[in-house]
C-alpha cells in the first residue's frame, strides 16, 4: 500500500546530467522512468515538475550577461526539453504520460490547466508540467510548490542527490547532521536553504509538506512511497 495517492515529484534538471557536465544522461533518464513507472502502476497519482539547470539556467545566464527576463525565458524552455525527454522514457515503460506547459507551444505540449491536469491525474496519466510558472523570476522551486498545491497533492516529494536536510551542506561540511524531520519554521530560523524562499512559504501557508530524498539512488522512490523513513521530512 502506497503511502501516499497523490504526489508532486520535483526532479532536478541537474540530476538529469548523471556523470555528463551537461545535456540528459540516457541511464538517469532510464532509471527515472522505471522508478516513476513502478508507483505509478502501485496507483499512485503523480505529477512532475523538472529543472532546466542541465541545459540553462537563467540566473547563470543573467550573471553572464544575459538579461534577465530572458534568461529565464531561456530556462522555462529548457525544462520543456526536458519533460519530453521525461515523457517519451515514461511511454516507453508502458506508462501514459501528458507534458503541460505554462506557456502556449501546442503542439510541443498542451497548456496547463488545474482542471487538465486533475482530470489527466484519475485517468492514470503521469502529468508532466513544464515551463516554471510561465514567468521570469520564479524557480522551478516555485513552480512545484505552486502545482503541488493547484492539484491537491499530498506532499511534495523533492528528488534530489543528498539523502535529506542537514545542518550545513554535507558535501562541504563532514560535520552536519541530518533531520528526520523539521518544521517550515525551523527552516526559517536556522537560514536553510533547501528551496528559495518563495517556495517554502508557498509550501507553507497552503499546507503542503515536503519531503527531502536521494532520487540518485536506485529504488528509492519505491522505498519512500513504502513509507521507509530514507529523508527528512518538512512539516507545516
Amino acid at each position: 500500500m502506497a503511502k501516499y495517492k497523490r504526489i508532486l515529484l520535483k526532479l532536478s534538471g541537474e540530476s538529469l546530467m548523471g556523470d555528463q557536465q551537461y545535456g540528459i544522461d540516457q541511464q538517469r533518464l532510464g532509471d527515472y522512468a522505471e522508478e516513476i513507472a513502478a508507483i505509478v502502476k502501485s496507483g499512485v497519482q503523480v505529477g512532475i515538475v523538472i529543472g532546466g539547470g542541465n541545459i540553462f539556467r537563467g540566473l547563470s545566464g543573467a550573471a553572464k550577461g544575459f538579461d534577465r527576463v530572458k534568461g529565464d525565458q531561456m530556462g522555462m524552455l529548457a525544462t520543456v526539453i526536458n519533460s519530453l525527454a521525461l515523457n517519451s522514457a515514461l511511454v516507453g515503460q508502458g506508462i501514459k504520460s501528458k507534458v503541460l506547459t505554462a506557456i502556449r507551444m501546442e503542439p510541443v505540449g498542451e497548456y496547463y490547466s488545474k482542471d487538465k491536469a486533475v482530470e489527466a491525474l484519475e485517468n492514470g496519466e503521469v502529468v508532466i508540467i513544464s515551463g516554471g510558472t510561465g514567468n521570469p523570476y520564479f524557480t522551478t522551486d516555485t513552480a512545484s510548490a505552486l502545482r503541488g498545491i493547484e492539484i491537491e497533492a499530498e506532499v511534495m516529494l523533492k528528488g534530489t542527490r543528498v539523502d535529506g536536510i542537514y545542518t550545513a551542506d554535507p558535501e562541504k561540511d563532514k560535520t552536519a547532521t541530518k533531520f528526520d524531520k523539521i518544521s517550515f519554521d525551523e527552516i526559517y530560523n536556522r537560514n536553510l536553504r533547501i528551496m528559495d524562499l518563495t517556495a517554502t512559504t508557498l509550501c507553507k501557508e497552503n499546507n503542503l509538506p515536503i519531503y527531502v530524498f536521494n532520487m540518485d539512488q536506485k529504488g528509492n522512490l519505491q522505498k519512500v512511497m513504502g513509507g521507509e523513513d530514507l529523508g527528512t521530512l518538512v512539516y507545516c
